[in-house]
């Protein structure tokens, strides 16, 4: 981690910056990812494009040990991923009465907080291991139980984090090859995206007080939930849905309507990027080879050709390319999970292990082992004249 000293100018804060959310503010170093406007996300300096074909089990150990397993190192991690397996059953049973009316991050977040309850150590390695073995059963069992699709399934050791997932999942009429090979990918895909995005950023800020992983966990997830950050995907496929159409001509049509009357185009822009989101290109290809032909699928492909040649007229626009969120929701559905409440739940499942890694690196490590100190950044008191009762 870089040194910065004391007297080093990085940013220079004006009354211009407040109010806007700490947007471009720095606040911290990240060690586990970096999102560069043209490239994209990369982790631990790995590009995104050269991790998406890995075993997910070593994405996870790069994340937390910051370099690649060898063979040997990475049989050892699923060994020890494997041993931590095995959500409490206190918790499905208590899974079991939660309300359906409950959204899906709903049930997630309770079940980290439950996970806590009944399973946390107090040791944030420790914690950040046992999540990262037992959220896919976890998501598993909330996706079993809410849907009405049976009792949950337990975890098959023999089977990798998200071979076993799709397993214990078992999706009714589900084409289980297909939703494997993707969601090996989205997995890997979603597990890091720098620091300073709201849900990472904020399960950081709570573990700074000093709270558990699992905790610190649910307030993160409980920032994705919000309809501004981790349901894009979810809105992106209902807004392809809506498209109706394959044909260039009249998706143009559509996309200038929208445009006109106001609207935005679902999928496309990013906050950082200036480029095609890799991540996106990574799950176009994925969803040539998994579902050439669903309708849903073809008709984000024709939107990724069509609305940046529209966007791009736009002077105002300054990113006119497809995110990671443009086509990964008609992917999921096409694969048979179609319930698109749940898609969050899947993008949370992935994220945790990012945000449980820069946890452990900033409560253990940064500083010579100190940890950054708890979060408290100055508020500037406005509009509040001296006042008095006498």
């Amino acid at each position: 981690m870089a040194d910065h000293g004391s007297n080093d100018v990085l940013f220079e804060i004006t009354s211009a910056h407040l109010n806007k959310g700490l947007r471009g503010v720095p606040v911290g170093t990240c060690r586990t990812s970096k999102v560069d406007t043209m490239e994209g996300v990369s982790y631990v300096g790995y590009p995104i494009a050269e991790l998406a074909d890995l075993e997910e089990e070593a994405v996870v150990y790069l994340l937390l040990h910051r370099e690649l397993p060898t063979d040997e190192q990475l049989v050892e991690f699923n060994k020890n991923l494997i041993s931590r397996r095995g959500v409490p059953q206190q918790v499905l049973d208590v899974l079991q009465t939660l309300p359906k009316e409950g959204h899906p991050m709903e049930w997630f977040t309770t079940g980290l907080i439950l996970l806590g309850m009944t399973s946390k150590t107090g040791d944030l390695l420790e914690d950040a291991y046992n999540a990262m073995a037992r959220l896919p059963e976890l998501v598993a069992a909330i996706f079993r139980i809410r849907s009405g699709w049976g009792a949950p399934i337990k975890s098959n050791p023999e089977l990798g984090l998200i071979e076993d997932f799709v397993a214990m999942l078992d999706v009714p009429g589900g084409h289980n090859a297909k939703l494997t090979r993707l969601l090996r990918t989205f997995y890997i895909l979603h597990m890091d995206h720098g620091g300073g995005n709201l849900s990472t950023f904020t399960g950081k800020t709570v573990a700074s007080a000093g709270t558990d992983m699992y905790s610190s966990l649910n307030a993160a997830m409980s920032g994705l939930y919000g309809p501004l950050h981790g349901r894009a995907n979810q809105d992106c496929l209902n807004f392809v849905r809506t498209v109706g159409s394959t044909d260039p001509a009249k998706v143009e049509s559509f996309v200038r309507a929208t445009l006109d009357g106001g609207g935005k185009i679902f999928g496309f822009g990013h906050a950082v990027l200036r480029a095609e989101d890799p991540r996106a290109t990574i799950q176009y290809k994925v969803g040539e080879e998994i579902c050439p032909d669903d309708e849903l699928f073809r008709t984000a492909a024709v939107m990724r050709e069509v609305a940046v040649k529209v966007l791009k007229e736009m002077p105002k626009v300054s990113n006119p390319y497809p995110n990671v969120d443009a086509v990964s929701g008609s992917l999921l559905n096409a694969s048979g999970l179609t319930d698109s409440d749940f898609y969050t739940v899947l993008f949370g499942l992935s994220r945790c292990t990012g945000i449980a890694a820069q946890i452990v690196d900033e409560r253990l490590r940064f500083r010579g082992g100190k940890g950054t100190p708890i979060m408290r950044p100055k508020y500037i008191a406005e509009d509040q004249p001296k006042r008095s009762l006498k």
